[in-house]
């Protein structure tokens, strides 16, 4: 799949957004830690992606109810859903100078019937953005951080209508940031998360 940038100006890769708020004290904080001793971007944003896959679990897993959406308070609360996950890992990376995109896919209903859109992020390296789904592990779901060939959460399943989107955001989609913002807990979320862009 060739991946399209919403914009074609790269800084707007590395901006904040109230979303994506790396120049927060709790992000900076964060990153400066992941960042000792790591040999150079590579080996961070691996350390990166890891630290937000492992150690904030994806709230589904958990069955925590809170939403959160700004990546200093997923990194505060230790909880976010996938597109939560997303902005967390996109303000550690962009802390760092790693220009880092929001990318969607439609899948699946984790509870069966219709479709919701999932959140993942893209990172630039070498002249080429490469996804990566910090979403978390669980039974049947291994992801990993890889530059050679992708290891996400969740291959799509065309017959089953979900769809890679190719579009890479400087910033959250507005429709998936809305139902974030709006939503008083998970179970009211999953009923109004996007189910298609």
């Amino acid at each position: 799949m060739e991946m399209i940038q919403n914009t074609p100006d790269l800084s707007a890769y590395l901006a904040a957004d109230e979303a994506i708020d790396h120049q927060h004290p709790v992000v900076r904080e964060t990153a400066a830690r992941l960042a000792e001793g790591v040999a150079d971007s590579y080996a961070y944003a691996r350390a990166a992606y890891e630290f937000v896959r492992d150690t904030i679990p994806h709230s589904q897993d958990s069955g925590d109810l809170r939403v959160t959406w700004g990546a200093s308070d997923v990194l505060r609360c230790r909880t976010g859903i996938c597109h939560a996950k997303a902005h967390a890992l996109a303000a550690l990376l962009r802390a760092e100078d790693i220009p880092t995109a929001l990318c969607y896919q439609r899948l699946t209903h984790d509870e069966g019937g219709g479709h919701a859109v999932h959140g993942l992020v893209a990172v630039r390296f070498n002249g080429a953005w490469h996804r990566q789904d910090p979403r978390g592990n669980k039974p049947g779901v291994d992801a990993q951080f890889s530059l050679a060939g992708e290891r996400l959460a969740f291959p799509v399943d065309p017959e089953s209508n979900e769809v890679d989107y190719p579009v890479l955001y400087a910033e959250p989609h507005p429709v998936v940031l809305s139902a974030l913002r709006a939503a008083p807990d998970r179970p009211w979320l999953w009923k109004t998360l996007p189910t298609a862009l």
